[in-house]
């Protein structure tokens, strides 16, 4: 059985990063099954990030004890990381577990963190990675006991004796439940339920201060008892609600922004039924028909990073100036390990406005002709650790390398609707396609460079 390259694409763009119309050519003679058995069996063993080392950056105290300045502090805050964002930039655009980090990036806008703290922030993104298709119950465990969660939603700061409600409120407001799903007496007994939850500073490990937490009765989503943070989770995870709630942002990341309740429901019984198993759930998600349904095929707006990782991986780039990659992920508006707030990036619509449209439609004219890049990284920002450029404007060349002889015989003889089709998720009038055939007669980089500057390149 032959799966029709369209589909390949389109299952490419939503569960990796995209692929090249020659990789998706070698996998058209094998069935949509087995190229979706295909990709989890790559993603089977997780590669963790490693560059950030536990004593990398010396506790602020100490490091002001052995003569280091203020400014000394944060640049060393800023250099590892860049060196991390850089990491897992680098090893999105090569990696062959290409499923997996892209359920990681799921996670890491699920439990958006924003902390000074590069090597905190790399462990949090290996939980997301290690338990990316597990049960959700487990990697909800992990990343609450997490020293940059904890850190982050203050339960640090979680005392009997004084509770800190911020980490109980997001747990249920943007973690499981979803607001209306409780009341604010849930949040307060819930949060006397994680009092003690804590990390050593030293060792960064999860630390239960027993003297801290309330052993008293608590009353949560109507049970009674002398509940702990586990406890908390276990009744979470018992509640429907948390299914669908899921259930309902994975949808809008795999499938479809505009979300069709119905299925969602569906799925959301599924999941549930399952004990929260998300390979399962995202399985069940790629081999339904209606994934592949037209209205689903270019209907999402790509993230910064989906764009950069994609084109990237699509040809082959590498880049000499890879911190590059940094500013732009800035003026696109994503910036890895660096969410606005604890919500996360609000995706769809809200990634396109005039100057970001305008950067992403010359996006890949410059990185394949190794084009200049304005810098107006200008950012009054305190928490910002990615910023290298104290608001200096320089212009800068990507330093990008492909192999344009490879490319072009990949698509040799192909027509300017099939070039398009390989290129393209959702596909422009013919017009703009006859525009561009004769514009470019006869010759094939030109046509390619030009099909990814069109807007419809910010579809997948």
């Amino acid at each position: 059985m032959t799966t029709h390259l369209k589909y390949i694409f389109h299952l490419y763009n939503r569960a990796g990063f995209g692929i090249s119309y020659k990789e998706a050519l070698a996998l058209s003679n094998k069935s949509m099954k087995e190229i979706i058995d295909g990709l989890f069996s790559d993603s089977t063993m997780a590669t963790y990030l490693s560059v950030i080392k536990p004593n990398d950056l010396p506790k602020r105290k100490d490091a002001i004890n052995s003569g280091m300045s203020k400014k000394e502090i944060n640049k060393l805050i800023l250099q590892k990381g860049v060196e991390l964002n850089m990491a897992w930039v680098k090893h999105l655009m090569t990696t062959t577990n290409a499923i997996r980090e892209k359920q990681t990036l799921f996670w890491h806008n699920h439990f958006a963190c924003r902390i000074r703290n590069p090597y905190l922030l790399q462990e949090l993104n290996n939980i997301h990675r290690k338990f990316a298709f597990s049960n959700f119950r487990d990697l909800l465990v992990e990343v609450s006991k997490s020293s940059a969660m904890l850190d982050f939603l203050n339960n640090q700061q979680n005392k009997k004796e004084h509770p800190n409600e911020n980490f109980a409120r997001e747990l249920m407001e943007l973690f499981t439940l979803g607001r209306g799903n409780y009341t604010e007496e849930d949040v307060k007994e819930s949060a006397r339920a994680f009092t003690g939850w804590s990390y050593d500073k030293d060792t960064f490990e999860f630390q239960y201060k027993e003297k801290h937490h309330d052993f008293g009765e608590k009353t949560f989503l109507t049970h009674k008892g002398t509940f702990g943070g586990e406890d908390i989770i276990n009744m979470i995870m018992d509640n429907r609600q948390t299914a669908i709630f899921l259930c309902r942002k994975l949808y809008r990341y795999y499938v479809n922004e505009n979300v069709d309740e119905a299925r969602v429901k569906a799925l959301a019984e599924f999941y549930f039924m399952n004990q929260y198993n998300t390979e399962m759930l995202l399985k069940k998600i790629f081999m339904a028909d209606w994934f592949f349904a037209e209205n689903n095929i270019g209907s999402n707006i790509k993230s910064p990073i989906e764009l950069l990782i994609g084109l990237s991986r699509q040809y082959h780039i590498k880049y000499n100036n890879e911190k590059l990659l940094i500013q732009l992920q800035r003026q696109l508006g994503q910036v890895l390990f660096f969410p606005p707030n604890v919500a996360g990036w609000p995706g769809g619509k809200s990634w396109i406005d005039s100057s970001t449209l305008l950067l992403r439609m010359r996006l890949p004219s410059l990185v394949l002709n190794n084009g200049d890049i304005d810098n107006d990284e200008r950012t009054d920002d305190p928490d910002d650790m990615f910023n290298e450029t104290n608001g200096e404007q320089t212009n800068q060349k990507f330093g990008t390398h492909l192999n344009w002889i490879d490319i072009l015989k990949a698509h040799e003889g192909l027509s300017i609707e099939k070039l398009s089709a390989a290129i393209l998720a959702k596909q422009p009038n013919e017009k703009i396609l006859n525009t561009i055939n004769t514009e470019a007669a006869n010759n094939k980089k030109e046509q390619i460079i030009k099909l990814l500057s069109l807007p419809e390149y910010n579809l997948c």
